[in-house]
């Protein structure tokens, strides 16, 4: 029979599990470019402008239900600035010069996040299943010339235990990566870019 202090011990316990199931992630993503980008510049000046045109900053939730408490959010003003230095470096190495002032003539290049969901899907028993999925768009603008790319990076990740807050910052960190690969692996962006 467990002692007073047993039973506190195991209450204690319960309460930590369950506010680790319940607690919100709130995770700090670094996405890094690491495709070889097409090198179409010839030194001129890019304006590069990221946006977030996300419908809310919550990803999804950790039990894939709608009420949970425990939320996944990724906020505009922490990931944005990550994403312009990003997408900023990737204009370099097509042979541009980045800046962020924008000037009449100058070409210019919008990415915008567009979505980033974390869902949970049907797995197989005993074992859960995380979906991701985060889309862009890149809107490469020269003279009267527009060209416009969608580009979709998703992830479906099984797990026995429900992941953690690094575990699902690794995650989404992959899934922003991929789909920044995705995007300045595209030779029509620096094509029109440069004409």
């Amino acid at each position: 029979m467990l002692s007073r202090c047993g039973l506190r011990s195991l209450f204690a316990a319960a309460a930590l599990v369950l506010a680790g199931c319940t607690s919100p992630h709130y995770l700090q993503v670094n996405p890094q470019i690491t495709a070889d980008i097409p090198q179409t510049g010839g030194g001129q000046e890019v304006t590069v402008n990221v946006v977030d045109e996300r419908e809310s900053e919550v990803l999804g939730t950790r039990s894939g239900s709608a009420m949970s408490a425990a939320e996944i959010t990724v906020h505009s003003h922490d990931v944005v600035p990550k994403l312009q230095e990003q997408a900023e470096a990737a204009v370099r190495r097509m042979g541009f010069s980045p800046t962020t002032q924008p000037s009449d003539g100058r070409p210019s290049l919008t990415l915008a996040l567009t979505r980033l969901d974390y869902a949970r899907g049907d797995g197989v028993p005993v074992l859960g299943e995380a979906v991701l999925e985060a889309v862009f768009r890149a809107e490469a603008v020269n003279q009267r010339n527009t060209y416009t790319g969608t580009y979709t990076s998703r992830r479906t990740q099984s797990y026995a235990v429900r992941p953690d807050q690094d575990t699902n910052t690794r995650m989404v960190n992959d899934l922003l990566s991929d789909g920044l690969n995705r995007t300045f692996r595209d030779p029509e962006l620096g094509r029109l870019l440069s004409r």
